[in-house]
């Protein structure tokens, strides 16, 4: 089973990824969470994500599918893959279908975690005493991923809508009520 897991900024898909990922023996791809690590690491990669992901943009498109097909190769035991926030964009989306096809694979399934956005912004505003992540402490840097959220990821929704794939899933609620939701989803397509 291979399934995105979608939402604004501060919905909780990372903490519903981990708890997919474990239910379902998923490998993770969280494009990311990867290039955070580049920056850190301070490779060449990782300058030029940082100088994008710094001002709340997203990285480049090259730079996003390189990272993702590297990935592509699933560990020994997995039982698909789940994407965590990505594709971010058409454009992202087009290039993972081929990379499905090429490496073949095939999308299941796209969560969409819905939450207003007066509960995003607190979120992420408690999300930053403790990531130390610089695009969830600066109000501007906020202000332009919910832009980009708006302009760039919701088509998205209905791209997958067209191909019967979304699921929109209710994201308020406490951790394990929204993962309940989520594996009434799961479960009844593994069936």
């Amino acid at each position: 089973m291979n399934i995105v897991l979608l939402g604004p900024p501060g919905a909780g898909k990372g903490t519903q990824s981990i708890k997919c990922q474990q239910r379902y023996q998923l490998t993770p791809i969280t494009p990311g969470d990867l290039l955070r690590e580049h920056i850190k690491k301070g490779t060449e990669l990782g300058k030029l994500a940082a100088s994008y992901l710094d001002a709340g943009k997203l990285a480049p498109h090259e730079i996003v599918m390189n990272v993702v097909e590297n990935q592509l190769i699933p560990p020994k035991g997995s039982q698909g893959f789940l994407f965590d926030g990505f594709p971010r964009a058409l454009a992202q989306a087009f290039s993972l279908d081929e990379l499905l096809i090429i490496h073949g694979f095939k999308l299941d399934a796209v969560i969409f975690l819905e939450v207003p956005e007066q509960v995003i912004q607190q979120r992420i505003k408690e999300r930053a005493k403790t990531s130390g992540r610089a695009d969830d402490q600066d109000e501007a840097k906020i202000a332009t991923r919910m832009q980009i959220y708006h302009q760039e990821t919701l088509p998205l929704i209905k791209y997958y809508e067209k191909f019967g794939k979304l699921f929109r899933i209710d994201g308020l609620g406490d951790i394990e009520t929204v993962f309940g939701r989520i594996i009434a989803v799961l479960d009844r397509l593994r069936s």
